[in-house]
């Protein structure tokens, strides 16, 4: 699974990164888990699975929906 986390700046999200990439590691679950600023979406959502927005990127739900549905992204 590729899954991309999204928030200001792209480094706000690194220690969530890692709990996630810990928790999918304990439960055996092949995962491939990165954050970016929000302004990169358009440019490395190919591939992705799942999109996750940082809270204070939040406002930006709407464009990010516009981004990921006809790529058939989960946000």
């Amino acid at each position: 699974m590729v899954i991309r986390l999204f928030c200001a700046a792209g480094m706000s999200t690194s220690l969530l990164v890692k709990k996630m990439e810990e928790a999918a590691k304990e439960k055996g679950k092949d995962a491939d888990i990165a954050a970016y600023p929000f302004t990169d979406m358009e440019r490395v959502i190919e591939g992705v699975d799942v999109a996750l927005l940082g809270p204070q990127v939040g406002y930006q739900l709407g464009r990010a929906k516009e981004i990921c549905e006809p790529k058939g992204v989960i946000s």
